[in-house]
């Protein structure tokens, strides 16, 4: 008797499973919030140097004309007529009968006392908070990167130390963490304790992440799984709704980052209810634990007598071949010990660091789209609906690798399409855009579901948080691509196309999964 066969005796996907899923998705719809979070919390506003004229004046888009006019006595003006941002006049200069006059011709300086910001669309973010324009605009970037470098050290942790000490103990901790270091970033006193904060917020996404999907996985029969995937992936998606609107509602950064925050405190509270995966348990070689788990599964669905049935005798000879691996330690480098787990690794390497690359390089640029920030949020949450479930049905009917190879591929083609489409033609680029982001968010979808099925149990964790630790050093990577522009305004989706288009094929070279028992030792793949 296999374990699958053991899920069926004690209710299949009943009522246990269903609760189960259904706790774990909460957990994962703010992992969104806390991804995305920055677009709201350090958006750059409209700025200038902040001049005494403005006490009078004002905001520099509610004020008057005159008002107007009279900070262009104190403020260069750009080729467009618009207050530059980084520069005032050391002097203040009379008005030019020019209508063409600039400013250039005097004398600037920089902004020694300040800026003020426009206020309409943000009340506060940490851009306002710490002047991250001009000269510190790169600190902002720095932030992200640092909560992706935080994501990735989390993966490497997280991954490793649930494969020995359990997938509830890292997932209750790992809310608890969430909920401390955010609500500590919300009141964070400098930058630099911000992003402190925000490195161990990022730590704690990658426990979240990872033990709730294998928490989820492991209890799910093999008939189940893909169902389960995809409603895992509608929280994620769900949960860019939810930050678009609770950013619209509340546009002061401090209160927003500790709205999304905080929730995971409820989170760590009833984590304590969960039941640990008695497939871990197994593997570990706690037999007696797992028989408890699976008995009291078997209570919760309705299926009592059969779990009554169950007995040690009867795990050990069904689960024969999981116990002795506790009696080996498993570690990273297992990875890449054999032929057939190491071609995966290698394979499913190229497919997380393209997938969150390209896909960072799309969604952490929502303000360059030139329509509202919460609209496009909306949208590129919206897309997500169709094209999860898309890949949904290409997973059952077709198999993980077409859906993996397809959703990549594509999302490859159309983030290149867009370097054929003018700059004035902004739709038709948004367009292009949201498809790619729509096929990046179903590769997702698909990539924990099939990474979780190619890895034995024995190192499940370990190669999730590998895949993980490469999804995240594509997200620390993806700012810095948009740098390249300055070379080429069309090199940075040359190089966000091509590297999906690339996974892409590299998935094509991967076992396929569809209707077929999970593994449980790294023997079980190199016979299949």
């Amino acid at each position: 008797m296999t374990f699958a066969q053991l899920l069926d005796q004690v209710g299949g996907m009943g009522r246990f499973q269903v609760i189960n899923v259904m706790l774990l998705c909460l957990p994962m719809v703010l992992m969104a919030a806390h991804n995305l979070l920055q677009n709201f919390t350090a958006a750059i506003p409209g700025h200038h140097c902040r001049i005494s004229i403005n006490n009078t004046c004002g905001n520099i888009t509610t004020g008057s004309l005159n008002c107007r006019d009279l900070l262009t006595a104190f403020i260069p003006t750009d080729s467009k007529q618009m207050l530059q941002k980084c520069h005032r006049f050391v002097t203040a200069q009379q008005q030019s009968p020019n209508p063409n006059f600039t400013g250039t011709e005097a004398q600037v300086e920089p902004c020694l006392d300040g800026w003020t910001y426009e206020e309409h669309v943000f009340a506060s973010t940490i851009v306002t908070e710490w002047d991250l324009v001009c000269d510190f605009r790169n600190l902002q970037q720095m932030a992200q990167s640092i909560y992706m470098a935080g994501v990735l050290v989390g993966a490497v942790v997280f991954g490793g130390l649930s494969d020995k000490f359990g997938r509830k103990a890292l997932l209750i901790w790992s809310c608890f963490q969430m909920a401390v270091s955010g609500s500590c970033a919300a009141f964070a006193p400098s930058f630099t304790a911000y992003c402190a904060f925000r490195f161990l917020s990022g730590m704690a996404l990658s426990g979240v992440g990872l033990n709730c999907v294998s928490l989820s996985v492991e209890w799910t029969p093999m008939h189940s799984r893909a169902t389960v995937s995809m409603v895992t992936g509608y929280s994620y998606s769900v949960g860019q709704f939810i930050l678009a609107g609770v950013a619209y509602a509340i546009r002061d950064w401090r209160w927003l980052q500790l709205a999304v925050s905080f929730p995971y405190f409820a989170f760590f509270l009833y984590g304590w209810w969960f039941t640990e995966s008695a497939r871990w348990y197994a593997t570990a070689g706690k037999l007696d634990l797992a028989l408890k788990e699976l008995r009291k599964v078997a209570r919760i669905n309705g299926w009592k007598e059969q779990g009554e049935k169950l007995s040690l005798e009867v795990l050990k000879a069904s689960l024969q071949k999981e116990a002795p691996s506790a009696k080996s330690n498993f570690a990273a480098a297992d990875l890449v010990r054999t032929p057939k787990v190491r071609h995966i690794t290698c394979c499913l390497c190229f497919v997380w660091f393209s997938t969150s690359f390209a896909y960072y390089g799309l969604a952490m640029d929502l303000q360059n789209f030139g329509v509202s920030v919460y609209l496009i949020q909306v949208v590129f949450g919206a897309v997500d609906i169709p094209a999860k479930l898309i890949a949904f049905l290409v997973i059952c009917s077709f198999g993980r690798r077409v859906a993996q190879a397809l959703s990549l591929i594509l999302a490859g083609l159309s983030i290149v399409g867009n370097i054929f489409v003018p700059q004035d033609m902004q739709i038709l680029r948004t367009i292009f855009a949201v498809f790619g982001k729509g096929c990046l968010g179903a590769s997702f979808n698909c990539v924990f579901l099939y990474t979780g099925e190619l890895y034995p149990t024995v190192i499940r964790q370990t190669g999730m948080g590998f895949g993980n630790t490469m999804a995240r050093v594509g997200g620390i990577v993806a700012p810095l691509v948009r740098m390249t522009s300055e070379y080429s305004p069309t090199l940075p989706l040359l190089i966000y196309g091509a590297a999906p288009i690339i996974s892409g094929i590299a998935a094509c070279l991967l076992p396929e999964t569809l209707n077929m028992p999970l593994p449980d030792t790294v023997e079980d793949i190199e016979s299949q």
